[in-house]
């Protein structure tokens, strides 16, 4: 079996799918390989996934990017990921997290921000791809705090990050898995959280809720789905390994030790939530009047 990840090795994402993916195919009795591809915001991956034989052997790693906002971003994609595949589970759900390089000299999001506002578009961030939640989530607080920033995508969080560390950009939103050993190391400074409370894994870190933008919030979340026809039977075998692996013992510690709430739902719970966030998404990429193509 392999597990298709639309980003780069080193992310968040990444972490997150290597993580299940261990236990997934124990429990299954197979081995499940983790293969990355971040081309295009993910749009190869998931393409790749959606022709595959909907067999039980491809699994996509499904999130927030690929799955409800590049088909408001990009122009040309080949698929509809909401019709494309049948969801198999939520995995679960994290805010993602301001960080600076440690050496710089914004000590909260706040004096982040009226920077920013006061010289537009001089403050550069990157993400793990256009289209990715850490893509948007700047694009979220940037319309919600009036901030105008430059935008640098890469294929992944992890080369973003290498490239913060070393003082080629000057913030990033990125996912908690993607940046917790630098977190840990001192090496960046976080500034908030982008949830609407403060994270338990970082309880002295304010959310840009509390830091004067309460309408503000942007979670990355992470789920399974197989191609559009696989047999039921192989589907809820999928699932039930899945909400095993995430519910009990060391995943599950990982996951909460790395910021994230493990979830496992019903493909309907799922399918509903994609809607839903498909649907906030196309307003707010429509509001910023971002294209791909």
């Amino acid at each position: 079996m392999r597990l298709l990840v639309p980003y780069a090795a080193g992310g968040g994402t990444d972490a997150i799918a290597r993580l299940v993916a261990q236990g997934v195919g124990e429990k299954l009795g197979q081995s499940l390989i983790v293969e990355n591809n971040g081309a295009a915001g993910g749009n190869v991956a998931t393409q790749q996934a959606a022709r595959a034989d909907p067999d039980g052997y491809t699994i996509l790693m499904a999130n927030q990017g690929p799955m409800v906002v590049n088909p408001h971003l990009f122009a040309n994609m080949k698929v509809d990921p909401l019709t494309a595949f049948d969801p198999v589970t939520l995995i679960a759900a994290a805010p993602l997290i301001v960080v600076v390089p440690q050496t710089s000299s914004f000590k909260s999001l706040q004096e982040l921000v009226e920077h920013g506002r006061k010289n537009p578009r001089k403050l550069t961030y990157g993400s793990a791809g256009n289209g990715s939640a850490s893509h948007l989530a700047t694009v979220l607080l940037g319309q919600v705090a009036g901030l105008e920033a430059t935008h640098v995508p890469y294929r992944g969080a992890g080369p973003a990050l290498n490239d913060l560390l070393g003082g080629r950009l000057d913030f990033m939103i990125t996912t908690i898995p993607s940046v917790l050993g630098l977190l840990e190391a001192s090496q960046v400074r976080p500034l908030a959280v982008t949830g609407k409370d403060r994270s338990r894994k970082f309880p002295d870190v304010p959310a840009a809720a509390e830091s004067g933008w309460p309408n503000y919030e942007a979670m990355a979340w992470y789920g399974f789905v197989v191609p559009k026809g696989t047999p039921k039977t192989i589907t809820a075998k999928i699932r039930t390994a899945t909400i095993e692996t995430i519910s009990a013992g060391v995943v599950r510690a990982r996951l909460e030790a790395e910021g994230a709430e493990p979830i496992g739902n019903d493909s309907e719970e799922f399918a509903a939530m994609m809607r839903a966030e498909s649907a906030r998404w196309a307003e707010i990429v429509k509001q910023a009047s971002i294209t791909m193509n």
